[in-house]
C-alpha cells in the first residue's frame, strides 16, 4: 500500500498540544463519569443485591443469582459495541460518547427507583436484569470511543502515555463509587443501608450524566475521521469490514481482555469471598470497601508511567509482563482473604491489582486501537473488548459455583483458574505484532512499516 507523503508526515508531526490535553481530559472525565455508573453496581451486587432483589432462604443461590445480574450487563455489551462501534466509525468519535454517556447515566438512575423483592416479587430481578442490559449496551461504547479520541489526537510517540489517562479515569470512577459506599455503610444501620442507603450512589448518576454530556459536546472530532470522512473512506458495514480485514487481531484481543479476570477476582469474587456468611471469612463489609480504593489511588498515580514506558520500550513487553505478574498474584490475594489478613490484603492488593495489573491496563488502550486502521477502529476495539468482557463478567459466578460457600481450598481452586486466563491473555499478546513506531495512518495496515528508532526517538523527544 502506497502512504501519501504529505498523509504520512501530518500522522507522525507533533499534534498542537492544546488539542491533545482537552481529548485526554475528556477521556479521563467522561471515563471516570461512566465507570462510576458501572462499579457502583459492581459493589451493589456482591454486598447489597442478593438480600434485596432476592428471595431469602439460600444464600449460595441469592449470591450467584446477584453476580448474575452483574454479568448480564456484560451480555448487553457486544450488542452495544456492535451498534455503538460502527456508530461511532460511521458518525465520529464525539457523537458515540455522548450518546452513551447519557444512556449509562438514565439507566443507572433508574435503579435506585426500582422495587425490592419483598414489594413485588419476581418481578424485582427481571427489571433489574432488564435496566443492567441497558448499562451495558450504553458502557460498551465508552472506552473505545474515548481512547480513540485520544490515539487519534495524540502526537507521535506518546499516544500509549495519553491513552492512558483514559484508564486512568476507569480507577477514578472505581475509587469514587467506592468512596461513595464507604460513608453509608460507615454512618448507617445495616439495615438501614440495606433498606434505602444503597439507592443513594444510583441517584447521584443524575450528576453523572449531566456534567458527563457537557464535557463530551466540547471535544472537537479527530482529524483522521474528519480526514477518512471527507475522502468518502468511511465503510457502510463496519463490522464486516472488520471481520475480514483484521479478524485474528479480533481474537487475539479477546483472549487479551481476558486479564481483566485480575480486577474481577479483587473486586467482585473477592468483596464477596471475604463478606459473605456462608464463606465463614467474616471481613468487615466497610473494610474490603477500603481495598479497592487504596489500590485504585496508586493504580492513578503508576497508569500514566506505565503508558509512557509502552511508548519507550513497546506495548507487547508491557502487555506479557502485567498479565503473567498479576495473574500469579491471586494465589497469595485470597489465601490472604482466607485468613482474614486485612494488613496482607491490603498489600497483596496493591501489588496485584494497583501495580502489577496496571502495567497491562495502563497498555491495552492503546495497543488495541493500534492494531485496527482508522476506519474500523471504534468497532474493532469494541468489538474485541466487548466479547472479552463477557467471558469476563460470569466469572463470579463460575467462581462461587465452582467453590461455593463451605468450600475448602477456595484460594487454590480460583486462583488457578485466574492464572490460567492470564497466560491466555499472555499468549495472545506475544503472538500480535507490535505497533508502537507505526504511523497513526499506517495502523492496521499488512505492510505497515514501523519508524526507525533513532528516528522515533527524535519524534518523542520533540512533543515533551
Amino acid at each position: 500500500m502506497k502512504i501519501d507523503a504529505s498523509r504520512q508526515r501530518s500522522s507522525i508531526e507533533p499534534r498542537q498540544s492544546s488539542t491533545t490535553r482537552k481529548a485526554a481530559a475528556s477521556g479521563w472525565i467522561g471515563s471516570a463519569l461512566e465507570y462510576y455508573d458501572w462499579f457502583i453496581y459492581a459493589q451493589a451486587a456482591a454486598l447489597v443485591f442478593p438480600g434485596v432483589f432476592f428471595p431469602a432462604g439460600n444464600p449460595t443461590v441469592a449470591l450467584i443469582a446477584s453476580l448474575g445480574t452483574y454479568a448480564v450487563g456484560y451480555v448487553a455489551r457486544p450488542i452495544g459495541a456492535f451498534v455503538l462501534g460502527q456508530w461511532g466509525d460511521k458518525h465520529g468519535r464525539k457523537n458515540v460518547l455522548v450518546l452513551a454517556m447519557l444512556m449509562m447515566g438514565a439507566s443507572t438512575f433508574a435503579v435506585a427507583l426500582l422495587p425490592t423483592y419483598g414489594q413485588v416479587g419476581v418481578l424485582a430481578p427481571v427489571l433489574l436484569v432488564a435496566v443492567r442490559l441497558i448499562q451495558g449496551f450504553a458502557v460498551a461504547g465508552e472506552l473505545s470511543g474515548a481512547s480513540a479520541m485520544i490515539v487519534e489526537h495524540a502526537p507521535f510517540g506518546r499516544r500509549g502515555f495519553y491513552a492512558s489517562f483514559a484508564l486512568q479515569g476507569t480507577q477514578a470512577g472505581q475509587i469514587i463509587a467506592a468512596a461513595v459506599f464507604l460513608p453509608l455503610s460507615a454512618m448507617l444501620s445495616s439495615e438501614s443501608f440495606k433498606s434505602w442507603g444503597w439507592r443513594i450512589p444510583f441517584l447521584l448518576s443524575a450528576l453523572v450524566v449531566f456534567a458527563g454530556a457537557m464535557i463530551r459536546r466540547r471535544v472537537e472530532e479527530t482529524p483522521i475521521f474528519t480526514e477518512e470522512k471527507a475522502h468518502q473512506e468511511i465503510p457502510k458495514m463496519p463490522i464486516v469490514r472488520v471481520l475480514r480485514e483484521s479478524g485474528l487481531d479480533v481474537v487475539r484481543a479477546i483472549c487479551m481482555t481476558l486479564v481483566n479476570v485480575v480486577g474481577v477476582t479483587v473486586a467482585v469474587f473477592g468483596a464477596a469471598y471475604a463478606t459473605q456468611p456462608g464463606y465463614g471469612v467474616g471481613m468487615s463489609t466497610t473494610v474490603y470497601l477500603w481495598i479497592p480504593v487504596l489500590a485504585n489511588v496508586v493504580a492513578l498515580a503508576l497508569i500514566p508511567l506505565f503508558g509512557d514506558l509502552s511508548d519507550r520500550f513497546g506495548r507487547r513487553p508491557l502487555m506479557i509482563f502485567g498479565s503473567l505478574s498479576s495473574g500469579v498474584l491471586a494465589y497469595a490475594y485470597l489465601y490472604a482473604v482466607s485468613q482474614n489478613n486485612v494488613l496482607l490484603t491490603i498489600i497483596l492488593s496493591i501489588l496485584m491489582w494497583g501495580t502489577l495489573y496496571q502495567v497491562w491496563n495502563a497498555t491495552f488502550a492503546s495497543y488495541f486501537q493500534e492494531l485496527f486502521p482508522a476506519r474500523t477502529r471504534v468497532t474493532g476495539f469494541a468489538i474485541s473488548q466487548n466479547i472479552g468482557l463477557v467471558i469476563t463478567a460470569f466469572l463470579p459466578s463460575i467462581f462461587t459455583a465452582i467453590a461455593p460457600p463451605g468450600s475448602a481450598n477456595v484460594p487454590l481452586i480460583i486462583g488457578s483458574i485466574c492464572f490460567g486466563i492470564c497466560i491466555i491473555g499472555a499468549v495472545a499478546a506475544w503472538s500480535a505484532r507490535e505497533t508502537y513506531r507505526i504511523p497513526l495512518n499506517q495502523l492496521g495496515t499488512p505492510d505497515a512499516t514501523p519508524v526507525p528508532r533513532e528516528e522515533y526517538r527524535q519524534f518523542r523527544a520533540g512533543t515533551r
